[in-house]
């Protein structure tokens, strides 16, 4: 119903519709179920197209040996099916609009931080529900996927809320989150579900505390490795194995394209830490493909973009900026590159391709 009314008024913000649909009025529901009904069948249809056609994917891949990860965002948009239906678990205003929106501090990706306008969870009242939304959320990602990865876990912790009027994120403040609760409350209601932790950023103790009392892996860059500290979390020799590594991430350059934009000192240090001759930016991509395999973490996940030994033409996504991202696009004739046997060779050699999913939950 969201999305048929929201295209009936134009893709207009569901707070510029009439007030009575703003308010959800059972007449004015009604209504809209008459009126629209066609248009509400034909996003019904695209959608069961879609979970169907979701559900095989997950099938067909399993019967292969190969397991999907699925990413649950943390937040949700201001203009969602999820604030306009449910907002009792925002921390809305009168007239429903934010009070304080999502962020985080000035960090490694933006001097003034990140403002990112997302509404906040008035986590008392989820939890006066037992978490059913949240918990429903994972469900339905679980249908199409093997395990999850949370996006900004550290929020489960504690969230940067940023005064809605502001307009950077620099006059936050940390508020406390669920913490230990949600995550029983997931548990009773789920069982054990493969988690994968993202915690990256501003990282403090409750939040390596909340994700080793659930036993959740968590997330190293390898990009990130480099400052040449000896106790750099992200450098392979400070890994546990309830880890996942990545070369890169979706928010990170491209490896070629990182290592392009290095300052020479920082170059020298990538591959003193290799211990092997300076190379080109050709060779930095497969150097860390290699690292990443044959260090202890559990998983280890590269981008295509790495796999493919590709530049900044490829980049995904600049963290801050909300346009001009996910554009990038992987053609039939890349999937044939010498690229693939390679990592296949080096997965063999590294011992890791029987390794189950398990392992990294």
């Amino acid at each position: 119903m969201f999305s048929a009314l929201k295209a009936g008024y134009g893709g207009a913000s569901y707070l510029e519709w009439p007030e009575a649909l703003v308010r959800r009025t059972p007449a004015a529901l009604e209504q809209a179920r008459r009126e629209r009904a066609s248009a509400i069948d034909l996003v019904a249809f695209a959608q069961f197209l879609l979970f169907h056609q979701g559900e095989r994917l997950k099938s067909h891949a399993r019967a292969r040996g190969v397991r999907m990860i699925g990413d649950l965002p943390f937040f949700v948009s201001p203009d969602s099916s999820d604030v306009w239906a449910h907002p009792e678990f925002f921390l809305l205003d009168a007239q429903r609009r934010p009070r304080v929106v999502a962020g985080v501090p000035p960090d490694y990706f933006s001097a003034r931080g990140q403002r990112w306008g997302n509404p906040l969870y008035d986590w008392k009242a989820l939890a006066a529900d037992g978490y059913r939304w949240c918990i429903d959320r994972m469900s339905a990602l679980l249908a199409h996927v093997s395990a999850i990865r949370l996006d900004h876990f550290r929020a489960f912790a504690a969230a940067w809320h940023v005064p809605a009027s502001a307009p950077t994120a620099e006059s936050g403040r940390w508020v406390p989150g669920p913490g230990a609760d949600f995550f029983k409350a997931v548990e009773k209601r789920l069982g054990g579900v493969p988690f994968i932790a993202e915690d990256l950023g501003t990282i403090t103790p409750d939040v390596v505390a909340l994700r080793d009392a659930f036993e959740l892996p968590g997330s190293r860059v390898l990009q990130f490795a480099f400052d040449g500290k000896a106790d750099n979390p992200h450098l392979p020799e400070n890994y546990v194995p309830n880890t996942v590594v990545y070369t890169g991430t979706h928010d990170n350059p491209t490896t070629r394209g990182w290592y392009g934009g290095l300052p020479a000192p920082e170059r020298r240090t990538v591959w003193r830490y290799l211990k092997r001759a300076p190379g080109t930016a050709e060779e930095v991509a497969p150097a860390l493909l290699r690292l990443a395999w044959s260090s202890s973490a559990a998983l280890a996940i590269a981008p295509l973009q790495d796999v493919l030994n590709l530049g900044d033409e490829a980049r995904m996504n600049e963290p801050g900026s909300a346009e001009g991202n996910w554009r990038w696009r992987c053609t039939e004739a890349m999937l044939e590159a010498p690229s693939f046997q390679s990592l296949r060779d080096l997965t063999g050699a590294s011992a890791r391709g029987d390794a189950p999913m398990e392992a990294a939950s």
